[in-house]
């Protein structure tokens, strides 16, 4: 069953309207819909109230690049002509092939809206000053973004990636008042400001918007950049097919709520079974999205491999959830299922031991591994007895994680550094 918790209950009749009418004129104008509802011998128009979902097939990643594969550019799920297109982006995923997603005008408006209140709910506002230090080319966490602060009023400072001196420049002279990049790259600009004799903190950020790839959430990870740069953090969740940012984490609240409004429709899903989840507290699952209103790549039931955990409820009732990792990223190690970014959540909180930085090191592609998993770690500015230190880690792998790892241990600044995501996992055979 769908929750109300991710539909409020004022807009459940709306969205159920909505999606209904989507739904009905969806085989119409998209051969790809047309075609895998008649392979499931569904009909999208029987649709009756948003728990009749559940009986729509999914649709995935694979599906999108087979879509594109047989009728370039944007596959034949778009739902509407190029000429209607005012803008592209695209998603990598693991292939590292472009995955393009098309907007239309209304579209880039709804993402617009959405993304605004997500920031919103962020704690943005019209008075700051935001050092926009994520890539501004095909990346939905660049010019979307862009558009929502402006949006907002807040004055935008568009430094992109692989500018961190100019970054700098505008920390020093434009009274910036917040930050927002992946959760890599203010860990990488915190760096690069202390290699210039500088502390994070005189600059006087006092907001960090962090979204991309998770970690952002993870505790240990907000303590230290808070420290770092003295600054909150808080946190936001989307995805390239669907909108930019789906999930923001209001100050304070311990996990993001939906902010999607009446634009997309949630389900939490059991990622093996399919199955429908509840989302309430201590539930963990898939994140699956439905668009309600969406012209180009209006997806039914994506499957996004986001897996997230519930941490709790806002005081409406509306879930709060943590990105735990994707599934995609996912180890398993004699049948035990590990995310990379628990593994440096875990190093993060021996802070000043280690600087939380850390990448899993593979004998050959996942994600299924033998232990032990061989993890590499980068010492802090007070390790201490590095033995000790290293046993430490290696027990807290096996009793948090419960799986057997080799720890080593390497001198700061000798993993890889990146201005965007960061790769937790490296194969080396």
């Amino acid at each position: 069953m769908i929750k109300p918790g991710f539909v409020a209950a004022e807009d459940r009749e709306t969205v159920t309207a909505m999606l209904r009418a989507q739904l009905a004129g969806l085989p119409a104008r998209s051969p790809f819909y047309a075609d895998l509802f008649a392979g499931h011998g569904v009909d999208p128009s029987a649709l009756v109230s948003l728990d009749d979902l559940r009986k729509l097939p999914f649709t995935d990643k694979q599906l999108l690049r087979d879509s594109q594969a047989d009728s370039p550019p944007l596959g034949r799920h778009a739902g509407v002509d190029m000429v209607d297109v005012i803008r592209v982006h695209a998603s990598t995923g693991t292939t590292g092939k472009p995955s393009w997603v098309g907007v239309t005008r209304r579209d880039a408006g709804t993402w617009t809206e959405m993304v605004a209140r997500a920031f919103t709910t962020m704690g943005a506002r019209r008075e700051d000053v935001v050092l926009h230090g994520s890539g501004l080319t095909l990346f939905v966490g660049g010019l979307p973004i862009r558009d929502a602060l402006e949006h907002i009023g807040c004055t935008m400072v568009p430094i992109g990636t692989g500018a961190s001196d100019k970054a700098v420049q505008a920390l020093e002279s434009l009274g910036v008042t917040a930050l927002h990049a992946t959760p890599s790259y203010v860990r990488y600009l915190a760096e690069h400001v202390r290699k210039l004799g500088r502390d994070p903190k005189e600059f006087g950020i006092t907001k960090i918007f962090v979204g991309g790839e998770p970690g952002g959430g993870e505790p240990a990870f907000q303590q230290r950049m808070e420290q770092e740069w003295g600054a909150r953090v808080t946190e936001g969740l989307g995805n390239a097919d669907m909108a930019p940012v789906l999930f923001a984490e209001p100050p304070g609240a311990g996990g993001m709520r939906f902010t999607g409004g009446r634009h997309v429709v949630v389900e939490l899903i059991d990622p093996d079974t399919g199955e429908p989840i509840d989302p309430e507290p201590g539930a963990t699952g898939e994140l699956v999205y439905t668009s309600v209103d969406r012209e180009c790549c209006p997806l039914v039931r994506f499957r996004t491999r986001d897996r997230v955990l519930v941490t709790g409820l806002a005081g409406d009732g509306a879930p709060l959830i943590r990105c735990v990792g994707r599934t995609d990223d996912m180890l398993i190690v004699l049948g035990v299922n590990v995310f990379p970014t628990a593994i440096r959540d875990l190093a993060q909180t021996l802070h000043p031991r280690t600087n939380g930085v850390v990448q899993v090191v593979l004998p050959g592609p996942g994600p299924r591994v033998e232990p032990p998993l061989r993890v590499d770690v980068e010492l802090g500015e007070e390790p201490g007895d590095q033995e000790r230190l290293r046993q430490e880690i290696e027990e807290l792998i096996r009793a948090r994680l419960t799986v057997r790892a080799t720890v080593v241990l390497v001198p700061p600044g000798s993993l890889e550094r990146t201005e965007m995501k960061s790769r937790l996992t490296r194969v080396c055979g």
